[in-house]
């Protein structure tokens, strides 16, 4: 049991990134344990010495006992040290060590330096005669310059700047199945030779490839326990996995991409011709910069599944970024590596997931970046969505620019008003309306319902939904833009079903009751059968565990309707809110879709004084205002009077203007023309027509002004059955992008003034009165 004793001189080491501690020691002696007094907390024994310091003052006896043995382990050290670049500071330290220090101390030094296994270093330790000493390290000596030697004839010509010493590594010895500490210090060396190479041979640009030889010379340096070690080995190989010039080749057939397109989503005309112009296009030029475009619709109409549509359509990867509640910028640019814990920004670890230069990036939720304290998202994403500068993306992790024109980035929003007008102007904006009943059922019938037959392990043997119970759904169940609510009463079917079939397939193992009559209780719904006395077995204690299985298919229809999803969501009649004076139908825009919305007034005895109710933002209440002016100053034309007969209408009345629902803020201009013919149903006693719906906004002068959202507005007063639709005159161009079975089935009026708003609102038109007027004589 032989050990050296050595004094510690310097600890130097971290717990981060994993532990690791670098122990720097002197060596004074050899010695021989000769009895152990402890071994905890750690190992005391009584030693003894075995070779002293002082015996390598006197060289010249021991050069004379070892002769021979001495100069061949000089010569082959002289010869080892001169193979070595004498430039180095250390090389040339190392040979005027060999002429000063006594002979004796040489093979201790030289077997610390050149490339030798633990174990060999230990054989060397143990060996206490300087004899047997040199023996074991001369075969060493004379390995180490073999493999420099085979190494300086196989190596390629480099710069002199560039040499460095390269030693042969040993065969890896594993002992017990575990990997000594040199050996793992030796694959660290490795790796970094391995990324060095990597970063050669990648196609990154010049000014990247620059930028990591000077990070990779730093790392040579830099002992592992530096923190900066990780974090300037994590950049490297980021650098080197990111796809700098690799692209996927794209499908430009258009007749292909057509069916693939019709295939996956029903309707979106306008979105499938823009993915064919961008395919054509391509065709004719091969370094087209990739489009920017941005979906805005509302919920549920397929923004983000028709995104992976056109990545497969392109044969593109695809890649996902969800927005929605971001508010650092540092997700969009990444961190500054001076951080602990920096990390790339979603853009560029999108890039490395997907592993080319070229795919189809979506933006999720576009519209709800929030600010903060860590800065605007949104004016980060300036440079990523400008076709102008993406082309030079500069994160600031990496530091460098990166090409980003090649990728196609498709942004997706409910509405633009909470996009900055900056952002909004870089993108190419598409309009994704709510779908009309017909092509609901469509959807249905193509995508919803094999889709949820095979999520509940149902087949169409055993399930059926004609297209009048879809109707019935989309009608009575659900009332919105999208298809989500749809999607989700058609599952709740399927489990309603699929509970039927698993019973089904559960008395069908029982034979000795598979002869039983199908009882009453096990029937489908509301389709239950009458069981004949005759067919009664003679005693039936459990009709439901008798029962056989439900005939297949079963056919769902309004009475499962109830059974499964209740009684009617909304089976009220429009008509029948429009039963009195005072009422009219508008029409809104929500970032969920279109919808209807009821305006109701009333009037009391009072002090002149308006009420305003419904949670209206300040737009609506001037339009509120606007509308009573306007009636007040042509009270006389249309002959209308409050309570007491007096033409001016607030004259000791109060008006109590309400829109319901109270819990949903509102606001905007396009409730003016409602609210005039509210009032006006109101004080002139007369009803609204219970088919007409309208929108557009006022003028003091009783002009009629243009409004947005004509479509979304018009669908929602075709879900709820409504005929007749007032709208702006000048938003005449909006109709050409409402499907013609849509138009067909509704009549539109076109206003350009207040006068034809209330004609076509009121049966038998709401024309002036002439009145005769009374002059009074001068004689």
């Amino acid at each position: 049991r032989i050990g050296t004793a050595a004094l510690a001189v310097q600890v130097v080491g971290s717990n981060w990134p994993k532990p690791h501690y670098t122990l720097l020691v002197t060596g004074l002696c050899r010695f021989q344990v000769l009895q152990l007094l402890k071994e905890k907390p750690y190992p005391v024994a009584e030693v003894q010495q075995l070779d002293r310091l002082e015996q390598f003052t006197n060289g010249h006896k021991s050069e004379e006992e070892l002769g021979e043995l001495s100069e061949q382990f000089y010569k082959y050290a002289v010869q080892l040290v001169e193979m070595l670049d004498m430039s180095v500071p250390a090389v040339a330290k190392l040979r005027r060590l060999l002429d000063n220090l006594p002979r004796e101390a040489l093979p201790d030094i030289l077997t610390s330096i050149i490339r030798t296994t633990n174990q060999e270093k230990l054989q060397i330790l143990d060996a206490v005669r300087l004899e047997e000493r040199f023996k074991m390290t001369i075969p060493l000596l004379v390995r180490q310059i073999e493999g420099l030697k085979l190494l300086q004839k196989t190596r390629k010509s480099k710069q002199d700047d560039d040499k460095r010493v390269v030693a042969i590594r040993p065969n890896r010895r594993i002992s017990h199945g575990s990997i000594t500490e040199d050996e793992e210090e030796e694959e660290d060396h490795d790796d970094v030779v391995m990324l060095e190479k990597k970063i050669r041979t990648s196609s990154m640009s010049e000014q990247a490839l620059k930028v990591c030889l000077k990070e990779i010379k730093r790392l040579k340096k830099m002992p592992q326990s530096m923190p900066e070690y990780a974090l300037t080995r994590n950049y490297l190989e980021l650098m080197v996995e990111l796809p700098w010039n690799k692209s996927t080749k794209d499908r430009l057939e258009i007749r292909a991409a057509r069916i693939v397109l019709d295939n996956d989503h029903y309707a979106m005309e306008k979105l499938k011709k823009r993915v064919l112009e961008y395919l054509a296009v391509r065709q004719l030029k091969n370094n087209l910069k990739g489009p920017i475009l941005c979906f805005v619709g509302p919920p549920g109409v397929g923004k983000t599944s028709v995104g992976r549509s056109i990545a497969k359509t392109l044969g593109r990867e695809f890649h996902r970024i969800a927005l929605g509640g971001v508010c650092d910028q540092s997700d969009i640019r990444g961190h500054r590596r001076t951080y602990v814990g920096s990390m790339p920004g979603r853009i560029i670890n999108g890039l490395k997931t997907v592993g080319v230069n070229n795919p189809v990036f979506l933006l999720d939720e576009v519209d709800k970046l929030a600010k903060s304290l860590q800065g605007d998202p949104a004016a980060a994403l300036l440079e990523v969505l400008d076709p102008e500068q993406n082309h030079s993306f500069t994160d600031h992790y990496l530091n460098v620019a990166f090409d980003l024109s090649q990728v196609l980035f498709i942004a997706t929003a409910n509405t633009t008003a909470t996009i900055p007008p900056a952002l909004l102007d870089r993108m190419e904006v598409i309009q994704v309306p709510g779908y009309t009943q017909e092509e609901k059922i469509e959807i249905a019938h193509r995508h919803l319902i094999p889709k949820q037959l095979e999520l509940h392990g149902l087949t169409p043997q055993q399930i059926q939904i004609p297209q009048v119970t879809t109707l019935g759904i989309i009608t009575r169940y659900t009332r919105e833009a999208g298809v989500r609510a749809l999607d989700r009463k058609l599952g709740a079917i399927c489990r309603a079903v699929a509970v039927k079939v698993a019973e089904g397939q559960h008395k069908e193992a029982k034979p000795d009751r598979a002869e039983v009559v199908e009882g009453e209780d096990f029937l489908p719904f509301d389709c239950k059968e009458h069981v004949t006395e005759d067919a009664k077995p003679e005693s039936i204690n459990d009709a439901a565990d008798l029962a056989l299985p439900p005939e297949m298919p079963i056919l769902i229809d309004f009475h499962a309707l109830k059974d499964i999803l209740g009684p009617p969501m909304y089976d009220m009649e429009v008509s029948e809110r429009l039963n009195q004076p005072g009422v009219a139908i508008g029409l809104a825009w929500t970032p969920l879709g279109g919808e209807i919305m009821f305006v109701e007034a009333s009037r009391m005895d009072g002090e002149g004084q308006l009420t305003l109710t419904g949670q209206l933002g300040d737009v609506m209440k001037e339009s509120a205002h606007l509308a009573i002016s306007w009636l007040r100053s042509n009270a006389k034309r249309y002959q209308l009077t409050n309570a007491s007969g007096s033409f001016d209408l607030l004259d000791n009345t109060d008006i109590h203007l309400h829109f319901p629902a109270g819990a949903v803020t509102k606001d905007g201009p396009s409730a003016g023309v409602t609210i005039v013919t509210c009032l006006a149903s109101l004080f002139s006693g007369r009803l609204v027509c219970s088919d007409v719906a309208m929108t557009g906004e006022i003028t003091l002068r009783g002009l009629v002004l243009p409004v947005g959202g004509i479509k979304d507005k018009v669908l929602a007063a075709h879900r709820a059955g409504l005929k007749r639709i007032i709208i702006p005159q000048r938003n005449e161009k909006d109709l050409e992008e409402i499907a013609a079975h849509v138009r067909q089935d509704l009549t539109f009026v076109l206003a350009a003034c207040l006068d034809e708003v209330l004609n076509a609102a009121f049966d038998g038109g709401f024309a002036v009165k002439a009145r005769l007027e009374h002059l009074n004589s001068k004689l």
